[in-house]
């Protein structure tokens, strides 16, 4: 049952992503370019992910998963190097390719070299950093 809700809860969130375009490279990247041709379209699809997980966000912190497993939020509240430097390889990536890692893994299915690329350099930024976690205990 738990392989089954997770493969809904992924191609609900995919079937998301490709009617929202955010898959579409020139569509993020019209949207990054704020003092160009911005095209401000995805605002309303940023709008309504944001606003949904204000209202519901307080009411699933102290409930359970479909499945009956904890929900694991995040606790940390500071900012350190690692979300710095996460977040600016995360923005370059991003603003480089055009494509975050959820529609990236959508895009997988185009088989597109830059998708492929992305994906393997995602793949190994996780690695690297769960060894370099390693490293330092």
């Amino acid at each position: 049952m738990e392989l089954f809700i997770s493969f809904v809860a992924g191609l609900i969130f995919s079937i998301g992503l490709i009617v929202s375009q955010m898959i579409n490279p020139a569509k993020l990247i019209g949207f990054l370019d704020v003092l160009g041709n911005w095209d401000y379209s995805l605002i309303f699809v940023l709008g309504g992910a944001v606003g949904f997980n204000l209202i519901t966000f307080r009411f699933i912190q102290k409930r359970k998963s479909l499945i009956g497993a904890d929900l694991c939020l995040p606790t940390k509240k500071t900012i350190d190097r690692k979300i710095i430097i996460g977040s600016v390889l995360f923005g370059t990536g991003w603003g480089l390719v055009g494509v975050c890692p959820g529609p990236a893994l959508v895009n997988l299915v185009s088989f597109k070299s830059e998708v492929l690329i992305l994906v393997g350099a995602i793949i190994v930024g996780m690695f690297g950093f769960s060894f370099l976690e390693k490293q330092k205990s």
